[in-house]
């Protein structure tokens, strides 16, 4: 396996917003004189995040979720001449495929950087805010293994920066994943307190950087996703009880970089995007009068998720648009709307907020029988959205009716409903029609990406992702 240094070197120097101040010597990047200061060590951290910025893992093309939108369910592909859109698009990638192997590229190019914070920030007595550097670095850690495990399975748990021994590791069952991932977060959450910080340090409204909500929220995530519902509930208890800092916003709202819906966002840096731009605001909009691909949009959304909107939900007339002027309807989401002409940032990406954790702990409550309490937190997220209450009284019709919700709520963030198909055991039979439909086809073992053909070439030790080999 490959854990290249040189890309680390080229992640850690991309550019930087006014919040991610204090550019990294080139000379300091894999030393631990990059920890030695609080400016030295928010600087290397900055890296990390312009790093994730700039690699497009959580937005545009590239973006986990707009690729698990187009092998999904979400999105219709309006560019067949693009092979790699296409090949995406009917589910039959490979492991050559960027689109597919390039979040594992990017996640484990990451980890080499977090894990040098993780060993060397201890290790300096000159850190005035040592605990939250080395919070971020481990909600970090916990954030990549949580996106690499949920989309290629069994992954190599990279844990240290020796990058011989890691080029020589094979794949950890999922189980063990988690299991870090838990032990990161809350590691996090034992060092990182609940005001946001900057680069530098200082308290701060941007909530561009992890504080402990952040890891809370994450963690009531992983635990949903492994079955822990009575953890799952009780860790977004700690966000909802908290209603002077975190609220939910009117939809109109909710993406704003103000937004107190928002518990972690990743701030759009000032280039090489239209300056401040959120990479998912130009990569979905059709302008009037357009069709795509011939503006370079190649999506729309697709019928099934526009149907699944109910009448007067108003998420539907505030994070959708519409263009029929050129004869036919395209649906295109409409999420983020800022993306030229910026002189500062408007929008964040939304990693984390606030109705995800309603519909978290409405599930978490359904699976523990209570019911009562399941349909009160899904009836607020309806009730944001216009919506009367909910009909389902059942825990299985109230289980259903959160799945629902969720595909509406949190469409095309960061693959949201391709994971929760496969969690809850849905994928199979909405893929098996789905993918026919697209013009391809699908098969069980789908379910996990392929990972880097040269990384199998690379470490003896690593496995391709079965039905891949």
């Amino acid at each position: 396996m490959k854990w290249t240094i040189l890309s680390a070197l080229l992640f850690l120097l991309a550019s930087c917003k006014k919040y991610l101040d204090v550019p990294l010597p080139i000379n300091e990047i894999a030393s631990q004189s990059a920890f030695s200061n609080d400016a030295a060590a928010g600087a290397s951290l900055n890296a990390i995040y312009a790093g994730l910025f700039t690699s497009d893992v959580f937005g545009g093309t590239s973006g986990v979720g707009y690729a698990t939108g187009m092998y999904g369910d979400e999105l219709t592909n309006y560019n067949s001449l693009n092979t790699s859109f296409q090949a995406v698009y009917q589910d039959e990638v490979s492991s050559t495929l960027g689109g597919v192997t390039a979040t594992w590229s990017t996640l484990y190019t990451q980890m080499y950087a977090i894990n040098q914070a993780i060993a060397y920030i201890p290790q300096s007595s000159s850190l005035v805010y040592q605990n939250q550097w080395l919070g971020e670095a481990y909600f970090l850690r916990g954030l990549c293994y949580f996106y690499l495990t949920n989309l290629y399975g069994d992954v190599p748990l990279v844990l240290t920066t020796d990058y011989l021994a890691n080029n020589s590791l094979a794949r950890t069952p999922q189980a063990g994943v988690y299991t870090q991932i838990i032990s990161d977060l809350k590691m996090a959450q034992s060092l990182l307190s609940d005001a946001y910080h900057n680069g530098s340090g200082s308290a701060t409204a941007d909530r561009g950087r992890p504080n402990r909500m952040a890891a809370t929220a994450l963690l009531s995530r992983t635990y949903l996703y492994t079955s822990q519902w009575a953890n799952a509930e009780s860790e977004a208890d700690s966000l909802l009880g908290d209603a002077t800092d975190y609220q939910l916003a009117a939809p109109a709202g909710v993406f704003l970089i103000n937004s107190k819906e928002i518990i972690w966002g990743l701030v759009p840096l000032g280039s090489p995007y239209p300056a401040y731009a959120v990479q998912d605001a130009p990569v979905y909009y059709l302008a009037p009068g357009t069709i795509p691909p011939a503006t370079g949009v190649a999506v729309a959304l697709s019928d099934s998720l526009v149907k699944a909107f109910e009448p007067n939900d108003t998420r539907f007339t505030n994070w959708v648009s519409v263009d029929s002027t050129t004869g036919g309807v395209l649906y295109f989401a409409y999420k983020y709307k800022a993306f030229k002409n910026l002189t500062a940032p408007v929008e964040s990406t939304v990693m984390l907020r606030l109705g995800e954790q309603y519909l978290i702990r409405a599930e978490a409550r359904a699976e523990q029988n209570n019911l009562s309490g399941a349909a009160a937190d899904l009836n607020a997220v309806r009730a944001r959205a216009g919506l009367g209450v909910t009909t389902a009284v059942t825990q299985a019709a109230l289980l259903s009716a959160i799945l629902k919700e969720r595909r509406i709520e949190l469409f095309l963030e960061n693959g949201n409903r391709f994971l929760d198909l496969r969690r809850t055991g849905n994928l199979d039979a909405v893929m098996g029609s789905v993918a026919t439909a697209k013009g391809g086809s699908w098969s069980s073992y789908k379910e996990w990406w392929p990972i880097p053909a040269t990384d199998i070439q690379n470490d003896k030790q690593l496995t391709q992702t079965p039905g891949f080999q």
